[in-house]
């Protein structure tokens, strides 16, 4: 069977990005690390209908037994990203607009702490990937390759909690990333958030470069909560 990604529609018409899993390896584990992936990936807050999971799809797609895929989605459903509703299925578990709001302030002082640590882990030439991230953008606007902006501002988001080299942040923080990695996905298109939002990270990797520990730690956290004001504003398809 193909090894390939195929785009695997749900009833609701969320598509997610699954392929076969390899025997060998427990199945149910695969199947874990497959569905919390794509349900990372794709766009949970596209519209305000439910979305949910077909188990006979998921099997087809990822080229196994209903069972590991039953088991697999109980996991998934303890840790928050799935619910079950008796008599109709199961569901991607999505947050409320307040709920949102409090997790990306959450997320500000959780990557705003890592941005602090980075200053004093990270190496110079891993701060100095944190510019290339954004090389393909000096000669246009991010709004003209929106989607490939936000594939590099979430990357981007993600890199500090990495360069702060505090796995104790990045297990914490692990959970959240599905839900505002989601929301900053569907909103640095808004607004010219996405314009705004590259000035910001200019000016957070030159604090970095300058290891100057009070202002990246500050610049971090005020960008965050920038995007919760305006979720807070703006974004009433979460009501």
């Amino acid at each position: 069977m193909s090894a390939q990604s195929q785009s695997v529609v749900q009833p609701s018409g969320l598509a997610l990005s699954l392929q076969p899993i390899n025997a060998g390896a427990s199945l149910r584990d695969q199947a874990y690390a497959m569905l919390r992936q794509a349900i990372s990936d794709a766009d949970i807050y596209q519209s305000r209908d439910e979305i949910r999971l077909d188990e006979r799809v998921l099997s087809e797609a990822l080229g196994v037994s209903r069972t590991p895929i039953r088991e697999a989605m109980t996991l998934l459903e303890q840790e928050g990203f799935l619910r079950t509703v008796p008599r109709r299925g199961i569901y991607i578990m999505r947050k409320t607009k307040r709920e949102i709001v409090e997790m990306i302030q959450m997320w500000a002082a959780l990557e705003s702490m890592a941005a602090r640590l980075a200053t004093q882990n990270a190496t110079d030439a891993e701060i100095a990937k944190l510019r290339r991230m954004f090389d393909s953008f000096r000669d246009s606007t991010p709004a003209e390759h929106i989607e490939e902006y936000s594939d590099a501002n979430i990357a981007f988001h993600h890199a500090i909690v990495e360069l702060s080299k505090s796995q104790i942040i990045a297990d914490t923080i692990r959970n959240i990333f599905i839900h505002v990695r989601a929301i900053r996905k569907m909103t640095i298109s808004q607004s010219d958030r996405a314009a705004r939002s590259i000035v910001d990270h200019l000016r957070i990797i030159e604090a970095l470069e300058k290891r100057d520990t009070e202002l990246a730690e500050r610049l971090v956290r005020q960008h965050s909560l920038d995007l919760a004001d305006y979720v807070e504003k703006h974004c009433d398809f979460l009501d």
